[in-house]
């Protein structure tokens, strides 16, 4: 039986850095399969059935699947991604994980449609849900934590008025945000934005309410204990102190300057994450908008590591549950948040 026509080095796999270098690394659904094969056995295949080692069978027509030359079961490389029981194409897969991880403003499930010429747009909308479930770690780090920075935390509302409603009927939906502030050295002679502050690592979830307990539930899922936690003066965060971290709440009274001066970089990234909503998606619904937060939070939180996040997501999936199309649009499917993840 034939081996892959392509294999990759599973020590140093690559990354295309363009189109063309993709359709050179990616031809097939068998290279594909390799590459997956290499990031799944990092030190050569071993039997998920009776922990075998050694060179399998392979299928030609049948790429996806490894034989156990001892137990002569099957080994499906995407068994346990969000991938698994897919009746679509690696290469199709290969493709999206591409194009949802490399293009800076995402894409749309209806653009997602058109660029892999997929039939029906409700495969190429769960196929995109997929792909955002394997962009949530399981076992991804809570932010913080670093001497001499803090944390920035706030809430803003995403959505706007319910059309036909009446007044003060409104489809939005509370999201809050934690993000690293980190300082940068200003290059000589040029006065630095936002005094040299940008950010680091983010995370976002929507919460039912702005109660002590959801508020201070994301803080301890999101946030690192010890570290120095910037908010509003809200009451519900008046026990951040108490719990572990330290905590400098600002009264804004409504203040555009104060705000500027002690919460610039979590309203920075609210203001980006509204513009690629409303800008990409139109617009998004209160049942999924969990996931487009995850997608957002992937892509921003690599945006400094663009070449990484094709391999990241791949690998990332290899631990991820996937959601059903049923599952999708009954509203049954949860969709992981800092909470079920830690």
């Amino acid at each position: 039986m034939p081996s892959p026509a392509i294999t990759f080095d599973r020590e140093d796999l690559p990354f295309p850095g363009s189109l063309p270098e993709f359709q050179r690394l990616f031809p097939n659904d068998a290279a594909c399969a390799a590459y997956l094969e290499a990031i799944r056995w990092r030190h050569g295949f071993a039997c998920m059935w009776c922990g075998e080692r050694g060179e399998p069978f392979r299928f030609a027509n049948r790429p996806h699947v490894l034989r156990c030359r001892k137990c002569r079961k099957d080994n499906a490389l995407t068994a346990g991604t969000v991938m698994e029981r897919t009746h679509t194409p690696l290469s199709v897969w290969f493709w999206g994980a591409y194009l949802a991880s490399s293009l800076t403003p995402g894409l749309s499930a209806i653009q997602f449609q058109r660029q892999l010429g997929i039939g029906r747009y409700e495969t190429a909308f769960q196929i995109l849900h997929k792909l955002r479930a394997g962009m949530m770690r399981p076992d991804r780090d809570q932010i913080g934590g670093w001497p001499g920075e803090h944390v920035e935390v706030d809430e803003t509302w995403i959505g706007g008025a319910t059309r036909g409603g009446g007044k003060g009927v409104h489809d939005q939906t509370l999201v809050i945000g934690a993000v690293e502030v980190k300082d940068r050295k200003p290059k000589k002679g040029a006065k630095p934005r936002r005094g040299g502050r940008y950010a680091g690592r983010v995370r976002l979830d929507v919460v039912p309410d702005r109660t002590a307990l959801s508020l201070t539930s994301f803080v301890q899922n999101a946030v690192q204990p010890g570290t120095m936690v910037i908010t509003d003066a809200a009451p519900s965060y008046a026990r951040l102190r108490e719990i572990g971290y330290e905590h400098l709440p600002v009264v804004e009274a409504g203040n555009p300057d104060i705000a500027e001066q002690y919460l610039p970089i979590v309203h920075l990234v609210f203001s980006n994450l509204k513009s690629w909503l409303q800008g990409c998606h139109h617009g998004v619904s209160p049942q999924h908008l969990q996931a487009y937060l995850n997608e957002f939070t992937f892509r921003f939180n690599r945006r400094f590591y663009p070449f990484n996040a094709f391999r990241s997501l791949l690998g990332i999936g290899s631990n991820a549950p996937a959601p059903t199309y049923e599952g999708l649009y009954t509203g049954s499917w949860h969709h992981a948040n800092c909470s079920s993840h830690g």
